[in-house]
């Protein structure tokens, strides 16, 4: 299950997210796609770069699946997510889960996108026309005006 969960430099490329949850047996195959935006919170966007603490960010992707797993059953997730450098509409994330029936690939779906905000260590820099700053995590909560915790911070290193 590991080889569904990674980060990418690379586009990413949506058929391959859902060849790896494609089966026979599934009646719904449930794709969420994350782009950049150009304006948030009236602030136009130029450019966002994203990075991450690869290992651990894997793990906690494969987490997600696992968690998914237990909440729904017979379903197959793989989750990507691109660091880098990323402009405006480029995909940042994708997540393809497949289950007997949508509604659970729908709700499955929604919960993993918030997981991945709440748990995965990535970081994005945002490049606005006025400026830019380290967003802490994804849901925006912290700010590292500095850059981004080394591993040696995040008690790995």
């Amino acid at each position: 299950m590991e080889h569904n969960f990674w980060i990418t430099e690379e586009p990413i490329a949506l058929n391959d997210v859902i060849e790896k949850v494609t089966r026979r047996e599934v009646g719904a195959i449930n794709i969420f796609t994350g782009t950049v935006r150009e304006l948030t919170d009236g602030k136009r966007t130029l450019f966002l770069e994203y990075d991450a603490y690869k290992p651990m960010a894997e793990k906690k992707l494969a987490q997600i699946g696992q968690e998914i797993k237990e909440k729904w059953g017979d379903a197959e997730t793989a989750i990507v997510h691109r660091v880098g450098r990323l402009d405006i509409s480029d995909v940042a994330v994708a997540i393809a889960i497949s289950t007997p029936h949508r509604k659970a690939a729908f709700a499955a779906s929604s919960y993993a996108i918030d997981r991945i905000k709440e748990i995965v260590p990535i970081w994005k820099k945002e490049h606005w026309s006025d400026g830019t700053q380290w967003i802490g995590d994804q849901k925006e909560r912290h700010s590292y005006d500095k850059g981004i915790p080394t591993e040696e911070a995040m008690g790995n290193g």
